[in-house]
């Protein structure tokens, strides 16, 4: 990826994911949505670390490997929390909740389990391979659990603006993010392929704010307009 190519889509990224922790506060939704805000924290502060590890060791150095994967994994993991949130926001009238965090709670453990048996046997560094395992199997799962959560909207009838958009951009991303990775895996000599992920990366801050500054928390819409078919 051409250097200023490059720039130009981190300086993006980190804007986009300061713009929404300042519209939050600005909103008066700051912790109301914390754990959305967290996720957006970690990430400029993973930028951070890695900017860091990548001007002082270089980026074939272990050092920034090994940076560059764990934020990774802490990102993901903090991300998963994120989703757990926001299934809490929209079970949170039945009474749910408990039951939601404590499912999360075991079906990450289950997920890092799963994680450490496929590379627990591998003759590379297990560190670092632990690290990708765990994020590429969560993504996989906050995947599914986006689209399960995306059914019991429709389900439950869930109307409260900026719930049902933040869930339906984050099932969105998910699955370019899927699809950007696929490709990498199976086209990685296009160049073009590898700047789809930094973009990817982009497109849910961004579209979160958007979110945050057009709606309020009183706002409501119909959700099954979304997917009604005109006839």
């Amino acid at each position: 990826m051409p250097g200023s190519l490059a720039s130009f889509i981190w300086c993006l990224g980190i804007t986009s994911e300061l713009a929404f922790v300042v519209s939050s506060i600005a909103r008066n939704s700051f912790f109301r949505y914390f754990y959305l805000n967290l996720y957006f924290l970690l990430a400029l502060s993973s930028g951070a670390v890695r900017y860091f590890f990548l001007t002082r060791f270089g980026q074939s150095s272990d050092e920034y490997r090994y940076a560059y994967f764990y934020t990774d994994a802490l990102l993901t993991v903090a991300l998963y929390v994120a989703l757990t949130s926001l299934y809490s926001r929209v079970f949170g009238e039945l009474r749910f909740t408990k039951y939601v965090r404590f499912c999360a709670v075991l079906l990450l453990v289950g997920t890092a389990l799963f994680s450490y048996a496929v590379v627990v046997q591998s003759e590379q560094r297990l560190a670092t391979t632990f690290a990708y395992e765990l994020s590429q199997n969560l993504y996989f799962v906050g995947l599914v659990l986006t689209y399960i959560l995306w059914g019991a909207v429709l389900k439950l009838r869930e109307t409260r603006t900026r719930l049902v958009q933040f869930i339906l951009a984050l099932g969105l991303y998910f699955s370019a993010y899927a699809a950007s990775y696929a490709l990498v895996n199976l086209a990685s000599k296009y160049s073009v392929v590898h700047v789809l992920g930094p973009v990817v990366s982009c497109l849910l801050p961004l579209s979160w704010t958007i979110t945050m500054w057009r709606h309020s928390e009183e706002a409501r819409l119909v959700p099954a307009h979304l997917v009604a078919v005109p006839r």
